[in-house]
């Protein structure tokens, strides 16, 4: 566990240069149920289509679509 003190602004002055949505992560990989959740996905091993919508609409998740690389 990290050893900083929450009342000093000055620990937290790298939160400045994160994005919304790195700071979305951040806080939102330190909660307990969406760890829980996730658990259950990796340990499906191939959870499918449904299963994975089911997930992101819990967590307010957003994938962006990306262009497929060419082999």
């Amino acid at each position: 566990m990290l050893k900083i003190d929450w009342r000093a602004p000055a620990a937290y002055k790298h939160t400045r240069t994160i994005p919304a949505a790195g700071f979305a992560w951040e806080y939102l990989r330190r909660n307990d149920d969406y760890r829980e959740d996730f658990q259950l996905l990796v340990r499906a091993k191939r959870p499918d289509a449904t299963e994975l919508e089911a997930f992101a609409r819990r967590w307010g998740l957003r994938f962006p679509a990306r262009s497929r690389r060419r082999a």
